[in-house]
């Protein structure tokens, strides 16, 4: 069987005797936003839209901060507005959802190591940039939506570190044959992660 991404929904219900009520909103959905719209936002709009609409607005502004950081670091040109989401859910019997929060992360991936794409950009702007982002433009969008810059400054310096470490850990699983294209493609995801790690300044 040839290699393959299996991915737990968060989405769904978590078996028979869970009768919450779930529902995904896309981020595109939450701006009222067509599809063929998806790359029109900023990530400064993102933030506007979950200070208005979260349960625990400072938490998930934090976690805008850190997806935005996260996407550049890995070279994630496809974090457009629909593959952000909230998630919002009710408990058995309520007429309203008791939780709105940044829905976990999904489809994130290194775009840049693919055919055509060695030059792919942030698909929303930051700070009016897609491209040569530094820490001081992730600190500005923490100081736009709100955040302490000590929190802020914490919350980064953690993925930092977590994504050094990971990067050094990642290898290919060694029971399952690969081809060179694909041994190269991850070799040049994680040169692309440890540059953009070094150029962070």
């Amino acid at each position: 069987m040839p290699p393959a991404l299996i991915v737990e929904r968060f989405d769904v219900r978590e078996g028979h005797n869970d009768t919450r009520m779930l529902a995904l909103k896309d981020l595109c959905s939450v701006m009222d936003l067509s599809t063929t719209s998806k790359y029109d936002g900023t990530m400064e709009r993102v933030a506007r839209a979950v200070r208005l609409l979260s349960t625990a607005p400072d938490d998930d502004l934090l976690i805008v901060v850190k997806r935005a950081l996260f996407a550049w670091l890995i070279a994630d040109g496809d974090m457009h507005l629909k593959n952000m989401a909230l998630l919002k859910i009710a408990e058995p019997g309520d007429r309203q959802f008791g939780s709105v929060r940044v829905a976990p992360l999904y489809d994130a991936v290194t775009t840049r190591v693919f055919p055509n794409l060695k030059h792919d950009r942030m698909a929303l702007k930051l700070s009016g940039k897609d491209d040569n982002l530094r820490c001081a433009d992730f600190r500005t969008l923490a100081t736009t939506a709100g955040l302490s810059a000590g929190v802020a400054d914490a919350a980064m310096d953690d993925m930092l570190q977590r994504l050094w470490g990971g990067v050094d850990r990642i290898a290919l699983p060694g029971a399952m044959e690969f081809t060179d294209a694909t041994r190269k493609m991850v070799a040049d995801m994680l040169d692309i992660c440890r540059a953009r790690l070094e150029g962070l300044g």
